[in-house]
Order: C-alpha cells, then structure tokens, then sequence
C-alpha cells in the first residue's frame, strides 16, 4: 500500500511538472508569434491546438478556412528542436507557405515534383543537417521507400498532415497517397507528434481521419464552422454573365475567383471577360503545365484582379485579399463548396460568396458524378448533390444551413447573407405547394421525378404524358400559366423546405413526407421570397491604394505575391493608425521585427508622404474616426460621377461638398480620370501663380518623387497639384 502511495504521488508530480513545462512552451510560442508573425495573441483554437501539440499529443484541427491553421503547426515547429515534415497536397500551396516563412525570417524548404533530382538531393542533405525548421512534402513522396529512408535520418519531432480530409474515402478529395502518412510515422525511430489539419470534415470524415492517423477523437480542437467575416448569397433567374460583369465592374479593384464546372465554361468567360475589358487569368487541368503556372502567378502578384478556374484551382493558396469568389456553376457538394468559398477573406476582412444558380448545372453535375465516381459511391455523391441543391432553394440563414451540415451546432441567423439582409415580404405559396403535392400523390410516389411532375402540372402534350394517361389527371394543367422552369423551381423550392423528400436510385424521384401531408391536409402554410442584389464589397480609401502601390512594387522587386509582404488587414491597420514612426509601425497587426525592419521605412515615407497632402486625415485620426467613417459610402464608379461634377465645372471643395466626400477622394478620382485619359485640365485645379514654381521645382529635384518636389515649393502647393502638373506633362508627351 505503502509502495503504491509512493507510486502515485510520483506520478501526480510527473503531470504537475509536465504542466509547468507546457506553460512555459506556450508562453514561449507567445513570443515567437509576436517576434515572427507580429501578432499579440492568437485566433481561437490555435491556443488550445498549440498546446496539445507541445504536451506531446497526437491532434486533431478542425477550424475554417481562413482561421489560421498554419499557426499551429508553424510555431510548435519553432518549439520543438528538429525538422517538422507537413504533408500537403499541391505545389502552389508549399511555395506560398515557404515563401511566406522566408519573409518571416524562417527557414523552410519543400520537395515536390517542381524541382530537379539534383536540387531535391540538396534539400534533404540540407535537411539531415538540421537546416530547416519546416520541410513541405507532396504526399507522393511517401510510395518512395528511398525517400522514406532518408526520412529516419532525420530529426522530425512533429508531423503535420494539411488537408486532413483528403486521407478519408468518405471526404470528397480523396487520396490514396495519404493513407501511406501513418506507415511513413510507423517507421520513424523516435514516434513524432501528429497533427492533422482540415477546413472541411463532416463527423463521419473527422472520425475517418482519426482512425486513419491513430489519434484519439477526444483530441479533436473544433473551432465551429462559421465565417463571421464572410457573406453568403445564392443568385437566382438572372442572367450569369450579365451579373458577373456587372459585379466584377463595381469591384474592379478587388481580386476575386470565379468557379465554373467545365474547362469549357472557364474558356468562354475566360474569353467573354477578356473582351469586355478585365484583366483576367484561367486555370484548369487541361492547360499545360507552364500556363497554368504563368496565369496562377499573374493572379498571385495582382498583375490579374480575376481568376476564373475549375476546382483544380486554389486548394491552399495562401492569396489572402481575395475579396470575393463567385460560383458561375453549382457545385457537386456542400464540402466543395464551402472549401472553395471559403478562400475569400482568408485576412479577415468582409468578403463575398455568390453562387449564380441555373437548373440546368444539376445535369452538368450528375453527368460529371456519373462518369468520374466509383459505381458504389454514385449514390451517396447524388445525396450530396441533392443537399446543394437545397441549400440553393433554402429561405433559412445561409451561414446557418452550411453550419448544419458540417456539424450539430445551431447557430442564430448570421444576419449578413443574402437570406438574412432580404427585407422584402414573403408570399404565401400554400396553394401551389398543394398543387404540386397532390400531383405527386396523383401519379404515384418514388416513380417519377420533377421534370415529368413538372410537366403534367404546366399541361404539357409530351408523348409520356399522353403514354401515361397523365393528361387526364385532375391536376393536368393546373399551373399552366406557369413555364416548366418556374414549376421545377417550385418543386426545389419545397424539397428544400421538407415539404416534399427525394429517392436516389438510377434517378432521383418524389414523395411527400410528414411535413408535406401537413400542408396538404392544410395544418401548415408556406411563405415564399426571393432576393437579387449586386453589392460592391469594398468602399474607396486612397491611402490604402498607396499603401497597395508600395507593396506591389516591393513583391515585384522581390519575385513574390504581394500578400507575402503584407496581408490586407495589416494595410487597413496601417490606415486607421497611421504610423509615422517605428516604434508606431511595429503596433500594425501583422508587423513583427523581421518586416519591420526589412519594409518599416518604405511604408512610413508613404503615410508621411500622404499625411502632408491630407492633413484633414490625421486630425479625424486624433478625433477617433476616418475619413470613411465620416462620408458616405463611394459609388461603384466614384471616379466617373466626379467626373460629371467636374465638367459642369464645380470646384475640388464643392464636388466634395455636394457628394459628402472628403476633398482627398475627389482629388484622387480627378488623378485617375487624368490617368485613364479623361478630359481634366492643369489649369482648373492649379492656380496659375504656382505652375511655373512648380516647373521649376521638378527641374531641380525630378520628378521620381513628390517629396522633394514639395519640399521646394511654398506650403500652399499641395502633392494633388503637383501629382496634376506631372500627369499633364506625361498625357503631353503620350499624345506628341
């Protein structure tokens, strides 16, 4: 007894001891996220998943996309000694992550299939040195048993497995290669850590996964599914392309995806954008190799403001400012959708996701399902195509039904989708749910889909019809003032509602179920609404669009996509707080020593440089607002209705006045009419007394930048008029 007292009380001392000591690696890693990334705490559920990783257990991450889960794997690696192996399915997403790292100050390196035979010799020597804190891997490396030993020679105290979902034959990107991670982590001599990491797991793929990795369930760290930065909306009887150009018009400034879900489909809007004057790029697998890099890069480094793709784009592209994605095609399943979605606002910032729905994309997908799905997965893909569907037909929070789907948490409306934000009135639809319903009744249950339904409904003379006798059915007709695709759309409408369930078999056919009778028997109505709406997703600032110059000239200069030097919330951080010194840089979200000191002093010049010109910003500063909390929100083509005020010939300070703008906003909309060639003149926006001072100014300091030129001329002369002198000269010198 005595013994086993002794027992105990060693072992409640180990656990205390090993307490002490997470504390102190957690603490530790709040330091490392501060000197690296220039964070001061971390997202939710990063903690949690940091700390079961440095008190040595196997885990489970499961937060959206955008939640920041390269955190929890990046600092452990800092932690631990020794090489940590992630595993990841693309190449885009290794070179954006370990260009990121670099950025950062932190050695990394990837082997993939990118590289030659002679420089993947060099990694792994230089990771059998002990080199690199990070080492990328495709998971095609591990069918290599040559790899896998080079491998054991390695010091790997943790393994992280991105895109977790990919091991699990009930995800919806399977991969066979993923299954070889567990006997990879079997072979090592000392058993490494595992952390595996997924945006987008439904229970039965989250319990796959553990049993896959050998981690036990209860260390799952689940953050929820919800983007609270993300808007959601389904477009529906509109045309696509008309809304697409429209909407990408009114953003034109901001980087978005459009999905499609043909090689073909992205072809024809490739080319349909292109010739109504976007700068857009396309991806999908039919491409060569070299293209598709070539038109990533140019959607990477902003050189494209669209990217029009099939699903082979964007899985682990690290582009956080992407500002919208649009699906132009339905999706084949919610997880697809939401993974793609999801790559907006990856920053933080409000972010758009519109899916423009057409029937006809639920053929485009079954035919897709029937030829590239296993003969007994066909069934389960159609189930999931089905609930897409729904979701599209749905009135209920948006958020909320993708939320569901993904787990058991039941969420209040989100209040900013398309469903949410639809203020008009509901019609009640119970009359026609009940014609409908009695028509399925009519022709028998689970033998028919809605097409046919839809068809007797509307009096169709269609040979089957007629076959069937359905022609003198009580219910023959009776929406006839209706076409067959209004009538379709009410069927979807009602199975989204309950109100009538689907068979998948060989095809989907219609029954009633418990809520239907309901209805039918007339205990329960039924309200129907639908909303259209094209937003603009981001207001005007023109300092952010300084700040966005410098840092595409630094990306430029340095071979990398602009958000490597910083993400967009850094710069709208930089906006509010309006750094001028380093000490005051060094408080922006996002800056840590590292980019302090290698891009600190080119942003600063920039705020200084605009604080000069815009003295009415930093007193708004001081006062605790913006200039764009104070004026109203900038049209989607702000420039141009400028413009009209400006050739009924206002002045700078009555355009502003008149439009609730602040001067600066006009004035920058005046140098981007100078700049696309519009009709704006020197001489009504500089008074004549200062243009030969300003002549003589640029003479003597050039005119690369407007600081010295400044510094020149009399308080009075603002960078505006001297931007105007300098833009005048160069549309002279174009024209001669």
């Amino acid at each position: 007894m005595w013994r086993a007292y002794l027992y105990n009380q060693e072992i409640t001392l180990l656990e205390e001891a090993e307490k002490v000591l997470t504390l102190d690696l957690i603490q530790r890693a709040k330091q490392l996220l501060e000197l690296h990334y220039g964070y001061s705490s971390f997202r939710n559920g990063q903690e949690q998943a940091i700390a079961s990783v440095l008190s040595g257990e196997d885990t489970l991450c499961v937060m959206p996309t955008g939640g920041g889960k390269s955190i929890c794997y990046q600092i452990p690696a800092l932690v631990f000694e020794g090489t940590t192996i992630v595993v990841s399915p693309l190449i885009s997403l290794m070179k954006d992550q370990v260009d990121t790292l670099l950025q950062l100050g932190i050695s990394a390196a990837f082997i993939n299939s990118s590289l030659t035979a002679a420089e993947t010799r060099e990694r792994i020597e230089k990771a059998k040195r002990g080199e690199y804190k990070l080492l990328y891997i495709a998971p095609e490396r591990l069918e290599s048993f040559d790899f896998m030993d080079h491998l054991k020679q390695i010091d790997i105290p943790l393994v992280a497995v991105d895109e977790a979902h990919c091991i699990s034959q009930w995800g919806h990107d399977f991969r066979p290669s993923y299954q070889r991670i567990q006997r990879m982590i079997g072979t090592m001599p000392k058993r490494p850590v595992v952390l595996a990491l997924t945006a987008t797991a439904t229970p039965r793929v989250r319990q796959d996964i553990c049993w896959s990795l050998d981690i036990d369930e209860n260390k799952t760290v689940l953050t929820g599914f919800e983007r609270e930065n993300l808007s959601f909306s389904v477009i529906k009887g509109q045309d696509r392309l008309s809304y697409l150009r429209d909407f990408i018009k009114k953003n034109e400034k901001e980087a978005g995806i459009i999905y499609a879900a043909t090689r073909k489909t992205v072809d024809q809007l490739y080319e349909q954008l292109k010739k109504s004057g976007i700068n857009v790029s396309r991806y999908h697998a039919g491409m060569n190799d070299q293209e598709r890099m070539e038109q990533q890069e140019q959607f990477l480094q902003d050189e494209s403001s669209v990217m029009v793709a099939t699903s082979a784009f964007g899985m682990g592209i690290d582009k956080s400012n992407i500002r919208y994605v649009i699906h132009f095609q339905l999706p084949k399943n919610m997880e697809s959708y939401y993974q793609e979605a999801g790559r907006a606002g990856r920053d933080g910032l409000p972010s758009e996701c519109i899916l423009l729905y057409s029937s006809q994309d639920v053929q485009v997908q079954r035919f897709l399902i029937d030829q590239s799905s296993e003969p007994d997965r066909i069934s389960q893909e159609l189930e999931k195509l089905q609930l897409m569907v729904d979701y599209c037909y749905t009135e209920s929070c948006l958020q909320q039904s993708i939320v569901r789907y993904f787990s058991d948490e039941d969420l209040p409306p989100c209040g900013r989708c398309g469903n949410c934000t639809d203020s008009r009135e509901s019609i009640d639809v119970t009359r026609e749910a009940q014609i409908v319903l009695s028509c399925i009744v009519r022709m028998g249950q689970k033998r028919f889909g809605k097409t046919l339904i839809a068809q007797v409904l509307t009096g169709s003379r269609n040979k089957k019809v007629l076959e069937l006798q359905f022609h003198k059915l009580p219910t023959y007709g009776m929406m006839k003032e209706k076409s067959i695709k209004e009538v379709t759309d009410f069927i979807e409408f009602f199975i989204s509602q309950e109100i009538i369930a689907v068979e998948h078999g060989s095809f989907p056919t219609l029954y009633i179920n418990e809520k239907g009778k309901d209805v039918l028997l007339g205990k329960e109505i039924v309200m129907r609404k639908e909303a259209v709406q094209t937003k603009q997703v981001a207001a005007d600032d023109p300092l952010f669009e300084e700040l966005r110059n410098v840092r595409k000239l630094i990306a430029e200069k340095e071979n990398v996509p602009p958000f490597v030097i910083f993400a967009d919330t850094a710069l709208k951080d930089m906006c509010v707080k309006l750094p001028e010194t380093k000490n005051e840089f060094l408080t922006v979200t996002g800056v840590g020593q590292n980019k302090l000191e290698k891009y600190g002093e080119k942003f600063i010049d920039a705020i200084v440089e605009f604080l000069v010109q815009n003295p009415e910003r930093k007193e708004n500063a001081v006062k605790g607002t913006t200039v764009n909390a104070q004026t109203k929100k900038a049209s989607p083509n702000s420039h141009l209705e400028t413009y009209t005020f400006y050739k009924e010939e206002m002045s700078v300070e009555e355009i502003a006045e008149h439009r609730n703008l602040a001067v600066s906003t006009v004035e920058s909309h005046l140098i981007q009419c100078m700049q696309e060639g519009m009709d704006v003149h020197m001489e009504d926006l500089i008074p004549d007394e200062y243009i030969s001072e300003i002549e003589s100014a640029i003479q003597q300091a050039g005119g690369e930048k407007l600081k010295p030129i400044k510094e020149l001329l009399p308080e009075e002369v603002s960078y505006f008029m001297i931007k105007v002198y300098l833009l005048q000269n160069e549309n002279e010198e174009r024209v001669k």
